[in-house]
């Protein structure tokens, strides 16, 4: 009997999952037009809203990934439902890799170090970058980190996947050291690798200021995004066999858990960090600030700690909450349309001082997101939505048969 079929319950995805998979194709191939007529016209904007889309979507990509090595490390049901899900997105770093390309060629227009310095016209930060573009900041050193980091994060995309497709053959042995082997240090590489690129890409807009706590704040927005996504794809499924009949409250109530567990440590991350840099009251650190806070983008940041963090407390509180995923998947929603205004907020006032949000910035996260759910849906597709040979399916699989 095919793993697809054990217990005579379909474990593929089901036809609606298609049907997405088209639409979405269709309408990321009309924005990716529209956005290739704003790169020839508004560059400048084009790329900016570029970097934005790119991030955003990299963050569910990388997300997953690092979930689906805890619950390697971890086990546990509410992993197990959901470990299809987190492998199709992660097994998107592929596009991601192809689609950092275009920024590439907007390096220029997005990052003031990559400009000949006698174009700058500040002089503090033209004597600032004369040394650092020497040793760090640099095109050259920009492209081989960025290939190192996109090259980590396929390996490992590979050998768990490799290994993940091996559960679905009845014969295959069982890989759960292999799994633990490489979660273990690919969790830490991962964390080390998404800080360092988050300098590069993102911090390195403005190199007058650093913080030794950005990594950690993209790293844990990714893991957020990720649970929220999964938690909407599992609602999308779950009006349909076989998660249907596989997922149960407990586990929704776990991912409401670990929603509300990472909604917590991203609100310690930026309060400390706003709190370390405004305490010390340094004029190269507060700069980052003052710029979020004035022109109207202070009305971003408070929205964002209404919004992001103190509403999705309180209704991550309750568990009757937690355990319902229709009410659940409308606050993962909400919770992916913040992490992408976190990210507004922390690129967009690095070019525009006073609060606006440009057309690309729209345009282009439509076409991005839009051929990635497409990607996604092929992804989800070509395997069933349970591995029902791994050792550990019957967490799943034996509730679903009682």
């Amino acid at each position: 009997m095919s793993a697809a079929h054990t217990n005579d319950l379909d474990l593929m995805a089901p036809p609606v999952v298609k049907a997405i998979q088209k639409g979405a194709l269709v309408i990321g191939l009309v924005f990716a037009l529209i956005s290739l007529v704003l790169a020839f016209f508004r560059p400048d904007e084009f790329f900016r809203g570029y970097l934005l889309a790119y991030m955003d979507w990299l963050g569910v990509t990388l997300g997953s990934m690092a979930i689906l090595m805890i619950r390697h490390l971890t086990g546990g049901g509410w992993g197990m439902v959901i470990r299809r899900i987190l492998g199709a997105a992660m097994r998107c770093l592929p596009l991601m890799a192809v689609l950092f390309v275009p920024i590439l060629f907007g390096l220029p227009n997005l990052y003031v170090w990559a400009r000949p310095l006698d174009s700058i016209a500040d002089k503090h930060l033209r004597e600032h970058l004369q040394g650092l573009t020497k040793s760090y900041l640099n095109v050259h050193g920009f492209v081989l980190r960025a290939v190192i980091y996109l090259a980590i994060w396929n390996l490992l995309s590979f050998l768990l996947t490799k290994w993940s497709k091996e559960t679905d053959d009845r014969s295959t042995r069982d890989n759960t050291a292999r799994f633990k082997a490489v979660s273990g240090p690919g969790l830490i590489l991962y964390a080390f690798t998404i800080s360092f690129a988050a300098i590069d890409w993102v911090m390195s807009i403005d190199p007058s200021w650093i913080s030794t706590i950005y990594g950690l704040l993209i790293l844990i927005g990714e893991l957020l995004s990720a649970m929220c996504f999964a938690v909407l794809v599992e609602r999308i499924l779950v009006d349909y066999k076989p998660m249907s009949e596989l997922l149960k409250p407990d586990f929704v109530h776990d991912h409401g858990k670990w929603m509300l567990t990472f909604t917590m440590v991203w609100a310690y991350f930026s309060f400390s960090q706003w709190l370390i840099i405004w305490a010390g009251n340094l004029p190269e650190e507060i700069t980052w600030y003052m710029r979020r806070l004035n022109g109207g983008w202070g009305f971003v940041g408070l929205f964002l700690a209404i919004f992001q963090f103190a509403v999705p407390f309180v209704l991550l509180l309750s568990r009757p909450f937690k355990r319902d995923i229709r009410r659940l998947a409308w606050l993962a929603i909400w919770i992916l349309f913040m992490r992408y205004f976190d990210l507004f907020w922390i690129i967009e006032p690095n070019f525009s001082k006073t609060l606006s949000l440009p057309v690309a910035d729209i345009v282009v996260s439509i076409a991005i997101g839009s051929l990635w759910i497409a990607y996604f849906c092929r992804n989800l597709n070509s395997l069933p939505l349970l591995p029902a040979y791994d050792v550990f399916a019957n967490e799943v699989l034996e509730p679903a048969h009682e």
